[in-house]
């Protein structure tokens, strides 16, 4: 679920220890398992080891792609200074939003406000996405760049919501994010040699892609 400050540590400097360790915490499963569709995460403020907020969650993933146990130096930082941070850690390169002309999957997107994870451009411009905002972490698709809530992203994000997680999306059936997540972002986008794709992902149409993903956890 998406906890205001989850994925934090106590004195709200950097990650906690959710967000150091690998897999899901035990925690997070129970608490989704307590919740129905009457959910606000304003009920829950800072209950920080029950979820994660849009920080944590990317923190938590980073941990998750790059360390191999439990407990180490964690990744959380805000949303506006993340993708700035992993620039100058010389691991890619920062792309103002006003020069953004693409989105690749894993191109991470932050402002002062949010920061999620792109999984893939669609071919009228919509991006599919993966992010912690209320009610909690899923995959949502923006409209096209002109607007129109018909996108492809949109219908995607629907199909996998409700399809692979059925008792989510009949609780929480909006997957469909706002105009503003193609404006206004920065992006940081990973040099291939830090975050390597030997599958091919990249050149996959962004179905494709996502069918090939599920297919990987399922084995």
């Amino acid at each position: 679920m998406y906890i205001w400050g989850g994925g934090w540590n106590e004195e709200d400097t950097g990650a906690g220890v959710e967000a150091t360790r690998l897999g899901l915490a035990p925690a997070w499963v129970e608490f989704t398992s307590q919740q129905d569709s009457s959910y606000d995460y304003e009920d829950h403020l800072y209950e920080i080891h029950n979820g994660l907020d849009c920080s944590g969650f990317v923190g938590w993933v980073l941990y998750n792609t790059f360390e191999h146990e439990d407990g180490k130096d964690g990744y959380v930082a805000l949303s506006g200074e993340l993708p700035s941070d992993l620039a100058q850690k010389g691991w890619g390169k920062l792309i103002p939003a006003a020069k953004i002309d693409s989105y690749e999957p894993g191109d991470i997107l932050g402002n002062e406000g949010h920061i999620y994870i792109v999984l893939g451009e669609m071919e009228d411009g919509s991006v599919l996405l993966v992010h912690s905002s209320p009610p909690g972490v899923q995959i949502s698709g923006t409209p096209t760049p002109n607007g129109d809530l018909s996108s492809q992203a949109i219908l995607l994000a629907n199909s996998i919501m409700s399809e692979r997680y059925t008792a989510w999306s009949e609780k929480y059936p909006n997957h469909t994010v706002d105009l503003s997540y193609l404006q206004g972002y920065d992006q940081f986008r990973w040099d291939p040699s830090i975050l390597t794709d030997v599958h091919g992902l990249k050149k996959m149409p962004t179905d494709s892609r996502m069918d090939y993903l599920f297919s990987s956890l399922e084995n």
